[in-house]
């Protein structure tokens, strides 16, 4: 089996399996079509999955609230999924997106599900720019995983010695600029931990000891662990490089800073990470 990444080889010479079902989740911070992109190549046999499509509409949650278990279970049929698919999520971003489906699926009880390591770069093969129809899947979105997540309320009542992880960029982190929410900073006591720090120059994920090391300078204790973005989408990227650094027990933010900004009576701090790291 492979592990929480697989490498654009071992997907290569899997692609034609019946049971892998392989998805594309591009989508852009800055406003471009992860549609269009799609359209413009991808790996062959590759669903496109909109971020919309697994997006709840709950208010009070940020910009991106996770779906609910029918909306979620409805888009991994329309993509295919089956109960016993193999599932590979990428996009072209290291997996600053497709780490938030792995995410979903696995939150949603689907377990059989990798990141491709290096995204759509790093696919040696041909690539397609026809779009893909598949029968409809069988998936059955589980209870979710509601320990895995918390929410604005939680985030009150987090232990002494809780370790925020912030995973925007540092001109966000530290309030330099704010192009999309409320405030501008982070909340108090976060430690920037940049999502593309998981990376290496080729875009794929550092090997374990270094990630290791890097959440040891962040001074990361498992289970008191919650990561946290904009809107909850790049957060899931440090829950992976976590996963693979051997550190359980981390949690999501769901709302993430488009809740926390959104409140005034939210405490907010600007200026450089003050922490370890």
């Amino acid at each position: 089996m492979p592990g929480p990444v697989v490498p654009a080889g071992w997907l290569a010479e899997h692609l034609a399996q019946p049971e892998l079902s392989v998805l594309d989740f591009r989508w852009y911070l800055d406003g471009r079509s992860g549609a269009a992109a799609y359209a413009k190549g991808h790996i062959p046999g590759a669903v496109f999955v909109d971020l919309a499509e697994v997006t709840g509409v709950r208010s009070g949650a940020g910009r991106h609230p996770l779906p609910g278990g029918q909306q979620f279970q409805a888009a991994m049929r329309r993509a295919g999924v089956r109960c016993s698919s193999q599932v590979v999520v990428y996009d072209d971003q290291g997996g600053f997106t497709a780490a938030r489906l792995r995410f979903l699926l696995r939150y949603f009880g689907h377990h059989q599900v990798y990141l491709l390591d290096g995204g759509l770069q790093a696919w040696r093969g041909d690539k397609s720019c026809e779009p893909v129809t598949v029968a409809l899947g069988d998936f059955q979105a589980a209870e979710p995983s509601h320990e895995w997540v918390l929410d604005y309320a939680q985030m009150q009542s987090l232990p002494a010695g809780a370790v925020l992880l912030d995973a925007r960029a540092q001109e966000r982190f530290s309030g330099e600029t704010e192009p999309i929410d409320a405030r501008a900073g982070h909340i108090p006591g976060a430690r920037n931990a940049p999502w593309s720090g998981n990376l290496d120059a080729e875009g794929r994920f550092l090997p374990a000891e270094q990630l290791r090391e890097r959440f040891r300078a962040l001074e990361v204790a498992g289970g008191n662990t919650v990561s946290y973005c904009g809107s909850g989408v790049s957060a899931c990227h440090n829950l992976m490089a976590l996963e693979l650094a051997g550190i359980s027990g981390a949690r999501l933010y769901e709302g993430s800073w488009s809740d926390w900004s959104s409140r005034p009576e939210a405490p907010v701090e600007t200026g450089p990470d003050s922490g370890a790291g």
